[in-house]
């Protein structure tokens, strides 16, 4: 299921993400703004549980979340969107999962996998700037579920409605966060309007 994050910080840095002239060090800050700015909604449903608290006055009761946060950037544009969300979840463990895509045949290769070993009692948030194809971020989870993962959610920062329907396709149940939705891919499978390859523009590798 889709939800898109519609605020008017996140529709200004998005705008200037998208402008070709926005260079890597730019693009790497609002990036990680945007994911912060994400934090509450994506997180608004996991669940907490009652404790005790001493304040300086009293003791009252608060809530403290009820399980473990696991962060998973796919490798490696999903590393911006990583330091947001620790910037708002500080106490969440982080795995890795490495994958390259295939430009013949558009499909993704796994190359680095590693997570908590006990990804059964842990909310799982899988991070990846671009869902484009919906591969990348199938495999990706995938491999979480695999792992023993029973309540993950995926967040991106721009869609297309092919990445959308591929996604919910394989996972009907699964939670899906994004920014913007754009209009379609092109046939090399990067996303119209979109902003182009995030990793290559994160890092200054682009040719």
């Amino acid at each position: 299921m889709l939800h898109l994050t519609d605020h008017p910080l996140i529709a200004h840095e998005l705008r200037h993400l998208r402008d070709r002239d926005c260079g890597s060090p730019e693009f790497r800050t609002r990036l990680r703004r945007i994911a912060s700015l994400m934090v509450p909604s994506v997180t608004a449903d996991l669940e907490t549980r009652a404790v005790s608290c001493t304040t300086p006055m009293e003791v009252t009761s608060g809530r403290v979340l009820a399980r473990p946060v696991t962060l998973v950037p796919v490798l490696r544009a999903g590393l911006a969107l990583m330091d947001g969300f620790l910037d708002m979840i500080p106490q969440a463990s982080v795995a890795h999962i490495g994958l390259r895509r295939d430009e013949s045949t558009l499909r993704p290769q796994s190359y680095y996998v590693n997570h908590p070993p006990e990804m059964a009692t842990h909310d799982v948030i899988v991070l990846d700037p671009m869902l484009a194809t919906g591969g990348s971020a199938s495999e990706a989870i995938r491999m979480i579920v695999q792992a023993g993962a029973a309540s993950v959610r995926f967040v991106c920062l721009v869609a297309s409605p092919e990445g959308i329907a591929a996604l919910e396709s394989a996972f009907p149940c699964l939670p899906i966060h994004a920014a913007a939705l754009d209009r379609c891919i092109d046939d090399r499978g990067f996303i119209l309007p979109g902003l182009g390859d995030a990793g290559d523009r994160m890092f200054g590798t682009a040719g």
